[in-house]
């Protein structure tokens, strides 16, 4: 039984710490579109795909439904599933707005579970509170990937829930939180693999230990059928696939194993850009340090759960390394679903694994002495500390500099480039150069270009003869073309791999070679530049017009196809 005074010093803290979650995302509502956000895998794509799919009317189509507004009409089911709240979000409030909501609703749901995860079933001491909040409040800071959701960071919350199952100790609580978490995340993106690790875990509970827990068995089997159910779309297409995906072409294994290993430990020591876990500085030294003094005290037995966890963690970043090694070949080459799914991706369960073995870490020390437990205190605090700077806007804003959220999408530029061009957008195709896709799909045009998880491999071929005399200047960008493909874009090798060039470039394009011929067949008709092509005579491409916005990160180039 909590003491009053350790009850009422828990809620203190944890209630600081939900304000500072708040605190940490309130840039966002105060400075709306001006705010800087994350562009890679986010402005990038998906917060246009949300914004593409919520005005095509197929938000609810059928299965065989497609957006045509996206190259010459892309599968329905590219777009995901009209079961997800973040797209209900895109729908139903400005994107900037929605995504605000979905900052707060995956951060705070983050915090409680992993508070609940950790007080429940591994620091039930009361006297520890500060570090089981915590550590919590870190879990949720961490600069997770956007429209990931709760699919890495409600893995304590869903591993909360299968814990009170197992340990039969449960409630209606636990059945309704395992049946909302697949509303709010993604299968592929992270719970497939905390799913096969419960199963796991129920196994190792049968097989070692006789105990075979139905009721276990069945929360596992009770949230996979509830995935299925909402990612109908997706095992419709896997099932009955009506076209071979580009995804089927994916080279991912090239390493030998040196490189493996190598890979193996700069995942272990930095994570990955998916799973921003920021544990390097702070955690690392701290499940280090513990586990020494573990072994030097020998209190292995008292400790397994920390030590295996710590132990799971480099596993986890070597299945990643070994995924891309050469000898998956013989496998990749005769099972697709080798190179379409993604299975390196069980490291996303490190999130969860590195703050529970910090938790752990932080409450070993804490029982040792004064020194140590001033120590555990300091490592938690520490690693807020850490996680602050990660906040978007100061990351963003202050630091990288990208464009802000309205001067990416450029609303007003594009609105006068629309209407000079004066027809209505479904009556011509365009294609960018130097400038993401997203930013006119954004916009409502109809672009050939695209970045894009699945279409299909016969449009990736037709795109490419726009294209093929570039990639055969530069074989980095012809072997992220042809070996990957999910960014279809007009690549120019004067420009390598990159795609944001600013009003204020001083570079132009001098020798660009299109075939504008397949560029027209497509239906095609203008380019958007972010550049000046000194060439575009020879490329049959006349310059309509420049444009330019106060309120716009670009100057756009606007080429008409000849």
């Amino acid at each position: 039984m909590f003491s009053s005074s350790h009850y009422r010093k828990e809620r203190v803290y944890f209630f600081i710490g939900l304000a500072l979650l708040l605190l940490y995302v309130s840039p966002l509502y105060i400075l709306g579109e001006d705010a800087h956000i994350r562009v890679h895998d986010n402005l990038d794509s998906n917060i246009a795909w949300y914004k593409v799919l919520a005005e095509s009317g197929q938000l609810k189509g059928p299965l065989h439904a497609v957006i045509p507004q996206v190259m010459n009409g892309i599968d329905r089911g590219s777009f995901g599933t009209e079961w997800s709240l973040i797209v209900w979000l895109h729908y139903l409030f400005p994107s900037m707005t929605a995504y605000a909501l979905s900052q707060t609703i995956t951060r705070v749901v983050a915090f409680i579970g992993m508070y609940l995860l950790l007080r429940k079933h591994f620091i039930t001491e009361e006297k520890a509170s500060f570090i089981t909040i915590g550590v919590s409040l870190a879990f949720a800071l961490t600069p997770f990937w956007p429209s990931g959701m709760l699919s890495t960071l409600g893995h304590p919350l869903a591993l909360w829930a299968f814990l009170n199952i197992r340990n039969r100790d449960s409630s209606w609580k636990e059945w309704l939180t395992l049946a909302l978490i697949p509303f709010y995340s993604s299968i592929v993106l992270g719970f497939f693999f905390l799913l096969v690790a419960v199963f796991l875990l129920w196994l190792y509970d049968g097989i070692f230990k006789k105990r075979w827990n139905v009721m276990f068995l069945l929360s596992i089997a009770f949230m996979t059928l509830i995935y299925l159910l909402i990612e109908y779309r997706l095992i419709y297409s896997l099932l009955i696939p009506h076209e071979i995906s580009h995804r089927s072409e994916f080279i991912s294994s090239r390493h030998v194993f040196a490189q493996s290993f190598r890979l193996s430990f700069k995942n272990f020591i930095f994570g990955h850009t998916h799973v921003h876990t920021m544990h390097t500085a702070i955690i690392l030294p701290i499940l280090f340090l513990a586990s020494f003094l573990v072994i030097v005290c020998n209190k292995l037995k008292q400790n397994a759960t920390f030590l295996f966890l710590f132990f799971l963690s480099y596993v986890l970043s070597l299945w990643y390394a070994l995924w891309f090694n050469k000898m998956w070949i013989p496998l990749k080459s005769h099972i697709d679903l080798l190179n379409t799914f993604n299975f390196a991706r069980f490291h996303f369960l490190r999130p969860l694994v590195i703050y529970v073995s910090f938790a752990l870490a932080c409450y070993i020390l804490y029982r040792m002495n004064s020194f140590f437990k001033a120590l555990s205190l300091l490592a938690v605090a520490a690693q807020i500390i850490v996680l602050a700077p990660f906040n978007e806007e100061f990351l963003y804003g202050s630091y990288y500099h990208p464009p802000s959220f309205r001067e990416f999408y450029a609303e007003k530029q594009f609105q006068d480039i629309k209407e000079h061009i004066n027809l209505p957008q479904s009556a011509y195709r365009v294609a960018s150069i130097g400038i993401h896709p997203a930013i006119a799909q954004y916009n409502g045009f109809y672009t050939l270009d695209s970045y894009s998880n699945v279409y299909p491999l016969s449009y990736k071929y037709q795109f490419r003869k726009i294209i093929a005399s570039e990639l055969d200047k530069d074989d980095k960008i012809r072997t992220y073309f042809d070996e990957w493909g999910s960014r279809c874009y007009i690549f120019v090798a004067e420009l390598g791999k990159k795609y944001e060039f600013r009003k204020d470039s001083k570079k132009k394009i001098k020798n660009l070679e299109l075939n504008t011929g397949a560029f027209k067949e497509m239906g095609g008709k203008y380019l958007f530049s972010a550049l000046p092509i000194l060439n575009a005579n020879d490329n049959n491409l006349e310059l309509v017009k420049v444009f330019d916005h106060k309120e716009s990160a670009w100057k756009i180039y606007l080429y008409e196809a000849k």
